[in-house]
């Protein structure tokens, strides 16, 4: 039997063991594995939930047992010291001596260190195995001890550094993120998408410094500061190095191998070296001159290495390697594919931007207009994968390309059907999973859901991004062959909105801890998260305050932020009818905090550039002269507008400043699951846009005819007539059973129009259930919805009436500091953000 050993028991290492037994051919080969640390291979895509649960037995690849299980001898806890091409043997640190047929170096990679004068004192850490991470967590534990607002910067504002940011928050210290270049992640991002990606980031709690080179590392024995230069020092208590990765290739220099100029094993496309019975895979492989440090090329090379050996020797690396990736960093998306950078002789370039949202989104496309080229997504990645195998596939792109990036219809694609792909289209690079592979495993009978799929392909079991073009293409192929097809929350939670709508409710659950318990799995995520808390809004009338860490940013903090990292302030306007002195009111705080003022399409007053610890300060003002929450920030109701109706209009045929006023507060803080706007119109002439809105009432003779399922925006649609001749009563009683039954159904972030289109019947459905009880369950959307109204509360005044609540409104966690780097610039007699340069 021929003996292979495999140096490394990193993901490469093990995926080369897994592909390995994977063959038929594979008994005839004895393989043993040699790793350093103590445990058997994890995943280090994932290193930071480790700081979220410290469960190092979850990030691993397999268990100890999958080894011995397939034959495969596992030491740990070793170091190999020499390779004897000559003898064909190996020495380890213990001095035991192997003999091997064939060698497999996947030793990977050592963070890089750079040569900072004191960097080698207590409490520098370097970002890379479990045992880092531990050692982390247990100084973090010894410094909140002595300073409960200790500070830790991360050193290297990449891919890396920035999951290790997430790292310094979830430890409880003060984060900062230390950049030598003038953008993060300088690899993948140009500069617009860089500071969209830094304002988010701040806005959420990281500090970020750019440009900074650090001299020295401050302190007696342990950090105490980093100094950039003269007088420019950033006091920190800890610093974690993430600035690049090294191949660990000092068994290749010793053994003799043909050597990278700077760094890394010279492979083939066989990922032989030099020596032909010697392959190197991985991080450690220099191949076409570079070294790859995403997991999916890892796993090629390993692959190509698996079958070589076998004497599959057809199957050599591609050429080109695809470096696209896409990541959820600290709960941002950012993705990139393709070319993310192109000069302007190559082809041309598509931007959408919408700095009120954090999101960037830019294509670059041939010079003909037929090709994608790459491009790069941050805030918003849900396009990525079709955009990624539109690149892949050199398919068609549409006669306008910026179609591929505009924002699609709500509840619909820019794209299609999954199903449109080639079979041939590689939908996790990770894995080499095609579309093929996946939609055949159901078509032929192998899988009956999307687990069985990932157990079958392994598709999205690496760095994950390829998880919802899988679920797309598991959930079209089931419907194609007439199956049910069951759309849950996320992976935490089985089940779809309405279902874990009703869990909560019947079994009275009172948190989102406990949801996660009853009915659950894992640490949740940032889409469950504000799910649930919008569900127990919508169940209970419970306000954010209750359940600050499941909400959303502008949920948290009652507020929309804006491109600055500023805040607006919305006070409620019932209808749009405003007093003198409460306009008097407002236009003193606006300028009193200096805000930007604009009059807003919902028929109220917007207050921009109001500072985190500002917002307190200007709500107890608006509140002590009678304003409300206007909930702008939330999926809630915004406005009901109305015309001025027939108290004033000689058009008008019933009193619609009444009727609108009345209809706002009855529905004021009401959450649902995306946001909700109304319109009452006193005529036919429609002044106050009534059937652009979710509801809207449109006064005729004989009472009101009610229209549903509306909206503007990207995709504007006209609502629907539901009844007519309505009286107020009958109107309003209507209006309760209506939102009440979307809220108990629609699915996460689904407006009305949306949902009524995929509501099986339509909108004759909709009245039967409304207005003729057909399924019985009238007299329970009444109850609920009167339940919810009875219990409103404004949350802003709760907020500033408790100052455990009022906490969360400071820049800083520990200290009452401003933020100082808001700068401003006058226009039109207010003020501005000044723009990005």
């Amino acid at each position: 039997m021929k003996k292979i050993l495999v140096i490394g028991n990193g993901m490469v290492g093990y995926k080369f063991c897994e592909k390995f037994v994977a063959e038929s051919t594979s008994s005839q080969y004895k393989v043993t594995v040699f790793g350093e640390e103590p445990r058997p291979a994890y995943d280090r895509v994932h290193l930071s939930e480790f700081f979220e649960n410290q469960d190092a037995v979850a990030l691993e690849m397999a268990p100890r047992s999958w080894y011995e299980d397939h034959g495969i001898e596992l030491i740990t806890n070793v170091r190999i010291t020499d390779i004897h091409r000559s003898s064909k043997t190996i020495t380890t640190s213990t001095e035991d001596e192997y003999t091997y047929d064939y060698l497999v170096l996947a030793t990977g990679s050592s963070p890089f260190v750079p040569n900072i004068k004191g960097v080698e004192k207590e409490g520098v850490f370097v970002y890379r195995t479990i045992e880092d991470l531990e050692g982390m967590l247990a100084y973090a534990a010894k410094l909140k001890a002595k300073n409960p607002n200790a500070k830790a910067a991360v050193l290297g504002g990449g891919l890396l550094g920035l999951e290790a940011g997430k790292a310094v928050m979830d430890m409880g210290l003060e984060p900062h993120i230390v950049e030598f270049a003038p953008k993060l992640m300088p690899r993948q991002l140009d500069s617009r998408s860089s500071q969209v990606l830094q304002l988010k980031l701040e806005s959420i709690g990281l500090n970020i410094h750019l440009s900074k080179a650090t001299n020295q590392i401050l302190g007696d024995d342990a950090i105490t500061a980093m100094e950039f230069g003269e007088d420019d020092v950033l006091e920190v208590d800890m610093l974690i190095v993430s600035a690049g990765i090294r191949p660990r290739d000092e068994l290749g220099k010793t053994c003799d191998l043909e050597m990278g100029v700077r760094g890394g094993i010279v492979v083939n496309n066989k990922m032989q070296t030099s020596d032909p019975e010697i392959y190197a895979i991985g991080e450690v492989a220099l191949y076409n001159q570079m070294i790859y440090g995403l997991v999916a090329p890892g796993y090629d090379m390993a692959g190509v290495a698996v079958n070589q050996i076998l004497g599959n020797e057809a199957v050599i690396m591609p050429g080109d390697i695809d470096m696209s990736t896409k990541l959820k960093l600290i709960g941002v998306d950012v993705a990139s594919f393709g070319e993310p950078f192109m000069p302007a002789s190559k082809g041309h370039s598509v931007i959408f931007e919408d700095k009120t949202k954090h999101l960037y989104k830019r294509i670059n496309v041939s010079l003909d207009g037929k090709s994608l080229l790459g491009g790069i997504l941050v805030g918003d990645a849900s396009d990525y994968n079709m955009l990624h195998q539109i690149y892949l596939n050199g398919m068609a792109i549409p006669e306008n390309p910026a179609e591929l990036i505009l924002p699609a219809s709500e509840g619909g694609s820019s794209f299609g059907s999954a199903l449109d792909l080639p079979d041939t289209a590689q939908v996790c690079s990770c894995e080499s999973v095609t579309k093929g592979d996946i939609c055949c495993s159901i078509t032929d009978g192998e899988s009956q859901n999307f687990g069985d799929v990932v157990t079958k392909t392994k598709a999205t079991t690496g760095c994950g991004g390829c998880k919802p073009m899988v679920a797309d293409l598991v959930n079209e192929t089931l419907k194609s062959l007439g199956k049910e097809v069951k759309e849950t929350i996320c992976e935490h939670f089985n089940f779809n909105r309405q279902e874990l709508y009703d869990l909560i409710k019947v079994n009275q659950v009172k948190d989102y801890d406990e949801t996660l318990n009853l009915f659950g799995e894992g640490h949740g995520c940032e889409t469950c998260k504000p799910l649930v808390a919008s569900i127990f809004a919508s169940i209970t009338m419970e306000t954010p305050n209750r359940q600050v860490g499941i909400q959303d940013t502008n949920d948290r903090f009652l507020a929309n932020i804006q491109r600055n990292g500023t805040y607006s302030v919305v006070p409620r306007i019932p209808g749009g009818e405003i007093t003198p002195d409460k306009l008097i009111v407002i236009g003193e705080v606006a300028k009193k905090y200096d805000l930007y003022t604009k009059i807003t399409g919902g028929q109220r007053i917007d207050l921009f550039g109001a500072q985190l610890h500002e917002l307190p300060l200007i709500w107890k003002d608006l509140i002590d002269a009678g304003f409300e929450s206007g909930h702008a920030y939330g999926k809630s109701l915004r406005t009901v507008k109305s015309c001025v109706g027939s108290t004033w209009c000689r058009y008008g045929m019933h009193e619609s400043v009444t009727f609108a006023i009345e209809i706002e507060n009855r529905y004021r803080g009401l959450r649902s699951p995306h946001k909700l706007k109304g319109g009452v119109s006193g005529c036919i002439r429609e002044c106050a846009e009534a059937r652009g809105k979710d509801f809207g009432l449109i006064a005729v003779d004989g009472g009101w005819n009610l229209y549903v399922c509306g909206n503007g925006g990207a995709t504007p649609k006209h609502a629907v007539l539901f009844a007519e001749q309505l009286d107020d009563e009958t109107a309003v009683k209507y209006l309760d059973r209506f939102l009440m039954f979307y809220i108990r159904t629609a699915g996460p972030l689904v407006r009305t129009a949306p949902w009524l289109d995929k509501l099986e019947g339509g909108i004759e459905y909709l009245k039967q259930v409304v207005i003729e009880d057909s399924l019985g369950i009238a007299e329970d959307l009444d109850a609920e919805m009167q339940g919810l109204v009875n219990k409103y509360e404004c949350e802003w005044k709760q907020a500033i009436e408790d100052p455990n609540m009022a906490k969360r409104f400071k820049h800083f966690v520990n200290s009452d500091d401003t933020d100082d780097n808001l700068v401003f610039v006058p226009m039109r007699d207010q003020k501005m953000p000044k723009a990005w340069s």
